[in-house]
C-alpha cells in the first residue's frame, strides 16, 4: 500500500518538476515523510530477495553433485578412457539392478518404516499414480500434436509418464537436509525422514514403472512392430508366388487353413459346427471371466513386475511394518543387526554407481539417431513446464483439505516427483523390445541437460513454498 503512495507521489514529482535539481529536493522531501514507511518496504523487499538467493544456493548445491557426478559417469565413458564403455557398463548396471538397489531399499525402508508412518503417508502411492496418469495423458496430446511416427509412439509415452521417482531424489533430499541449515528442522531428522520419504518413493515408482509403463510402451511397441511384420510379409509373399509358383507348397499352415475357409463346403460345415456348439455348449459366465482373467495373467510380464528393486522394497516393508522382525534386524540391540548393516553398506554403493550410469548412458545421446525438434520440445514442455504446474496444484489442494502430513519435507518430495526428468527404465524397456534406442538417448540426453536448470529453479520454488 505505502508502495504504491510512493509510486505516485514520485510519479507526480517527475511531472511537476522536471529538472534534476528539483528531483532531489522531492526525493528528500518524500523520504522526509515516509522514513519509516519506506524503509520497512525496502527492508521487506531486501530480505525477500535474499531469501531467495539462499533458497536458490541450497537448491544448486545437490542438482550440482548430481551434475559432477554424472560428469564423471560421461568422461570415463569416453572412448579414449574406454573405463565404462559397454563391456564394463552392463556388469555395473547388473550389479545395480540385482544387488545394490535392491539392497538400499530394503535396509532404508527396514529401518524407516513403520506401519505408522506408512498410514500417514497413504497420500504418496497416490501422488505418484496421478504424475503417472497425467503424464501419459499429456504424452498422448504430444502424440496427436507432434504426428509422432508409431514406432516412436511407446517411447514418448514412457517418458512423459514416468519420472525418475528413485534415482534422483535419493540424491537431491538427503545433499538438501544438510545444505539447508535448519530449514527443514534437525538435520539428523531431517535426513531419516527424507531417506523413509524417498525410499517409499523409489519402492511405488518402481512398481508403477514395471507394472504400468511397462506395458503402455509394449502394447505401443508391439503395435508397430507387429504392423511392419504383417506389411513385410505381405510384400515378400506376393513377391514370392509371382516369381516362383511352386512356392505354394511351402507356404505355413496358418496360410493353407486361411485358404480352405474359402472353400463352400467347409464353409457350410463350419456353420454346421458354429450352431451345434451353440445350442449344446453354453458357457458360464464364472468361466468367461475366469478365462478372461487368466489371459490377462499370461498377458502380464511377472518377472519384469517382481524384479530385484521391486521385491527388496516388499522386503523391507515386511521387515519395517512387522514389528518382531524389526526388533530382530534392526537396531542397535538386535541380535541380527549384522545382517542390516551389511545391506546398508551394499546399498550405499547404489547412489554414485546409479549417477556414474546415467552419465554413460547420457553420452550415447551424441552418437544416437535424430530426432525431430518438435518430438524433443513436447517432451521437455510436459516434464519441466506442465506437470510441475499440475503437481503444485494437486499438492496445494492436498493440503488444503487437510490430506498430507504437515512436515514441510514430505510436501516438498511430493512436489518433487512431478518436476523429474523420465525415468532411467525407459531406456532398458527400449533395449529389451529393440526400438527406438538411438532415439531414446537422443531424449535422454536433451531432458536432462534441461533438467541441471529447470530443477534448480523448481527445487528453489518448491522451497519457498513450503516453508
Amino acid at each position: 500500500m505505502f508502495s504504491g503512495l510512493i509510486n505516485i507521489l514520485m510519479f507526480m514529482q517527475r511531472q511537476l518538476y522536471p529538472s534534476a535539481k528539483h528531483q532531489q529536493r522531492d526525493s528528500f522531501i518524500l523520504h522526509s515523510i515516509f522514513p519509516e514507511h519506506l524503509n520497512l518496504v525496502l527492508g521487506i523487499e531486501k530480505e525477500k530477495a535474499m531469501e531467495f538467493w539462499k533458497l536458490f544456493i541450497v537448491a544448486l548445491m545437490p542438482v550440482l553433485k548430481v551434475l559432477l557426478i554424472t560428469a564423471v559417469g560421461a568422461f570415463i565413458a569416453l572412448d579414449r578412457f574406454d573405463i565404462l564403455k559397454d563391456h564394463a557398463g552392463k556388469p555395473l548396471n547388473c550389479m545395480v539392478y540385482y544387488v545394490f538397489a535392491p539392497a538400499l531399499l530394503s535396509s532404508s525402508l527396514a529401518k524407516t518404516l513403520t506401519l505408522k508412518s506408512l498410514v500417514i503417508l497413504w497420500f504418496m502411492p497416490i501422488n505418484v499414480l496421478l504424475s503417472f496418469t497425467i503424464g501419459t495423458a499429456f504424452g498422448w496430446l504430444v502424440i496427436k500434436i507432434t504426428r509422432t511416427p508409431r514406432h516412436l509412439q511407446g517411447l514418448v509415452l514412457g517418458c512423459c509418464s514416468a519420472g525418475n521417482v528413485g534415482n534422483l531424489p535419493l540424491i537431491i533430499v538427503p545433499a538438501l537436509c544438510k545444505e539447508s541449515n535448519g530449514s527443514f528442522g534437525d538435520v539428523e531428522v531431517c535426513y531419516r525422514n527424507g531417506m523413509a520419504y524417498v525410499t517409499l518413493s523409489m519402492a511405488v515408482g518402481s512398481i508403477y514403472i514395471w507394472s504400468y509403463v511397462y506395458n503402455i510402451v509394449r502394447i505401443y511397441t508391439c503395435e508397430s512392430s507387429n504392423l511392419n511384420k504383417v506389411d513385410g510379409s505381405r510384400i515378400t509373399s506376393v513377391s514370392a508366388t509371382e516369381r516362383d509358383p511352386e512356392n505354394l507348397s511351402n507356404c505355413s499352415t496358418g496360410q493353407l487353413v486361411n485358404v480352405e475357409k474359402f472353400s463352400p463346403e467347409n464353409n457350410q460345415m463350419g456353420q454346421l459346427e458354429i450352431g451345434f456348439t451353440n445350442r449344446e455348449a453354453k458357457v458360464p459366465k464364472t468361466e468367461k471371466i475366469m478365462k478372461r482373467l487368466k489371459v490377462t495373467a499370461e498377458k502380464i510380464n511377472l518377472k519384469a513386475l517382481f524384479a530385484p528393486p521391486t521385491i527388496g522394497s516388499i522386503v523391507g516393508m515386511v521387515i519395517g511394518i512387522v514389528a518382531p522382525f524389526q526388533k530382530v534386524l534392526v537396531g542397535d540391540n538386535a541380535p541380527l543387526r549384522v545382517v542390516e548393516d551389511s545391506a546398508s553398506m551394499i546399498g550405499d554403493a547404489a547412489i554414485p554407481a546409479m549417477t556414474l550410469l546415467i552419465g554413460a548412458n547420457l553420452l550415447k545421446g551424441l552418437k544416437g539417431s535424430g530426432v525431430r525438434i518438435s518430438l524433443i520440445a513436447g517432451i521437455i514442455i510436459v516434464r519441466f513446464i506442465a506437470l510441475p504446474a499440475v503437481g503444485i496444484g494437486i499438492v496445494k489442494g492436498a493440503v488444503h483439505f487437510g490430506l498430507l502430513h504437515p512436515d514441510p519435507l514430505y510436501q516438498f518430495v511430493l512436489l518433487l516427483q512431478f518436476a523429474l526428468p523420465p525415468a532411467v527404465a525407459i531406456s532398458t524397456m527400449t533395449q529389451l523390445f529393440g526400438v527406438g534406442q538411438g532415439e531414446c538417448s537422443v531424449i535422454m540426453l536433451a531432458t536432462y541437460s534441461c533438467a541441471a536448470v529447470s530443477l534448480t529453479l523448481w527445487c528453489t520454488f518448491f522451497m519457498w513454498l513450503v516453508l
